[in-house]
C-alpha cells in the first residue's frame, strides 16, 4: 500500500492495483453480509424464529442495502465522494457490533440495517472507481471488482461454520477486525481516485464519452428487460443464499455444519464464474453473456429439486457460474444504454438486485411457512426461464467521441 496515488492517474490505461484494491475491499465488504444469512439457523433456533421473521430479517437488510444506492449514484455522478467507500465501511463496522451485543429480533433488525446501509454506500461509488481504472476494459474491470464481491460471499458461510456456529453470536464482533481493514483499503483508494478526479478536471477537454443510436423509448424498454433479467436472477438466488442450507436440512438431514459446506460450494460457483461475464463480454457483445447466462441456468434449476444428495451438490456448481457471469455484463451494457451516468446506473442496478434478493427472501420465507422449503424450491426452478426476454434486447453501438 505503498504506492503514490499520482503514479496511477492516466485515465489511458487500466489501473490493476486500484481494481484490485477495489475487488478485495468489495471481498471484505460482502464477507461480511454474507455472515448475515449464514447465521440464520443459529438464530432462528435461539430466538425461535418463524421463517417469515427470518425473510424479514433479510428484506430489511436487503431495502437498507439498497434502497438508497441510486441515490447515492446520482449524487456522487455530479460530486465524487473520494473518502465516501471508508465512510459506509464504518456503518458496517458498527452493524457488526451491534449485531454480536443483540438480544432480540427488532436489535437484530436494527443491526442488519446498519450492514445494509454500509453496502448501500459502498457500491454505486466503488462500481464508479472500478469504470474509472477500467482503461476502457469496462467489462473486465466491472468483473474484477464482482469477483471480489463473490468470493466474499463464499467466505462468509465457511467462516460462519468454524467460528460463530460452534462460539455463539458474539463471535460475530471479531469479524470488526475485517471491517477496519477495509477501512484502511478504500482510504488507500480514495487517495487514488481524488487525485484522478482533479486530473479529469484538468483534463476535461480529452474526456472520452461512449455513444448509441437508440431512441429514449428503446434504452426505456431495454432498462426494463434489463430489470426484469435483475428479478429472475436474484429472486431465484435468494431462495438459494437464504435457505439452502434449511433445504439441505430439510431434505438430507445433513448437520448445519454440513450444510454451511454445500452453501460455500454454490456461492463459490458463484465467485468462480463472475470473471467470465465482463470480459467475454468486451469481446463478443454483452447481449450474447445476458442471453446464456440467465437462460442457461435453466436446465440445472430445473433437476435441482429432484436431484439427491450427491447430484445436488454437483448441481448447484453450473448454476452458480452460469448465473454469476450476467451481472457484470448486464451492469456495463445498462452503462452504455445511459452514457454519462455510471453511479446512477450502478446504484440503480445493484440497489434493485439487493432490494430483490431481500422482497424475495420475505416472499419465499413466508411461502415456506405455508407449505414447504421442497416446495419453495421446486416453484423457483422456473424463475430462470424468464431470461427469453433477452432476445427483445437492442444490439448496442457505440462511438467514441471528443468533448
Amino acid at each position: 500500500m505503498n504506492a503514490n496515488p499520482s503514479d496511477f492517474s492516466k485515465t489511458n490505461a487500466t489501473v490493476f492495483p486500484i481494481l484490485f484494491a477495489l475487488s478485495f475491499s468489495h471481498l471484505l465488504n460482502d464477507t461480511i453480509q454474507s455472515l448475515i444469512p449464514a447465521i440464520y439457523p443459529l438464530v432462528k433456533n435461539s430466538y425461535h424464529l418463524t421463517f417469515s421473521q427470518i425473510g424479514l430479517i433479510t428484506l430489511t437488510f436487503q431495502l437498507a442495502a439498497s434502497l438508497f444506492q441510486p441515490f447515492v449514484g446520482l449524487y456522487t455522478d455530479k460530486k465524487p465522494q473520494p473518502y465516501s467507500l471508508a465512510i459506509g465501511m464504518g456503518f458496517t463496522l458498527v452493524g457488526l457490533i451491534t449485531l454480536s451485543l443483540s438480544n432480540s429480533f427488532y436489535l437484530i433488525l436494527f443491526s442488519v440495517a446498519l450492514v445494509g446501509t454500509g453496502s448501500s454506500i459502498f457500491h454505486p461509488e466503488a462500481s464508479r472507481m472500478a469504470h474509472a481504472a477500467s482503461g476502457g476494459k469496462k467489462g473486465l474491470a466491472q468483473s474484477v471488482f464482482q469477483l471480489g464481491g463473490n468470493a466474499g460471499s463464499s467466505i462468509g458461510p465457511l467462516l460462519a461454520a468454524w467460528i460463530i456456529v460452534p462460539k455463539g453470536q458474539f463471535s460475530v464482533i471479531w469479524f470488526s477486525v475485517i471491517a477496519l481493514l477495509a477501512i484502511m483499503v478504500l482510504s488507500y483508494v480514495g487517495n487514488w481516485y481524488k487525485n484522478y478526479v482533479l486530473n479529469r478536471e484538468a483534463k476535461k477537454t480529452s474526456a472520452v464519452v461512449e455513444k448509441h443510436h437508440l431512441s429514449k423509448s428503446r434504452v426505456i424498454t431495454a432498462i426494463a428487460i434489463l430489470l426484469v433479467l435483475i428479478f429472475s436472477k436474484y429472486f431465484y438466488m435468494a431462495s438459494l443464499t437464504s435457505y439452502f442450507t434449511f433445504y439441505m436440512i430439510d431434505k438430507f438431514h445433513v448437520s448445519v455444519q454440513t450444510s454451511q459446506i454445500y452453501l460455500f460450494v454454490f456461492l463459490f460457483s458463484v465467485a468462480a464464474g463472475t470473471l467470465l461475464g465482463g470480459p467475454i463480454g468486451d469481446k463478443i457483445g454483452r447481449k450474447y453473456v445476458i442471453w446464456v447466462s440467465i437462460l442457461g441456468a435453466a436446465p440445472f434449476a430445473l433437476m435441482l429439486p429432484h436431484a439427491n444428495l450427491f447430484w445436488t451438490g454437483i448441481l448447484i456448481v453450473p448454476i452458480g457460474m452460469i448465473l454469476a457471469s450476467a451481472f457484470s455484463a448486464i451492469l456495463v451494457y445498462a452503462q452504455e444504454l445511459i452514457p454519462g451516468k455510471v453511479g446512477l446506473v450502478a446504484g440503480l442496478f445493484f440497489g434493485f438486485a439487493f432490494g430483490m434478493g431481500g422482497l424475495g427472501s420475505a416472499l419465499i420465507g413466508n411461502l415456506a411457512d405455508k407449505t414447504s422449503i421442497n416446495y419453495v424450491f421446486s416453484i423457483c426452478a422456473y424463475l430462470p426461464l424468464i431470461g427469453l426476454i433477452t432476445a427483445f434486447l437492442p444490439n448496442i453501438s457505440t462511438t467514441r467521441k471528443k468533448k
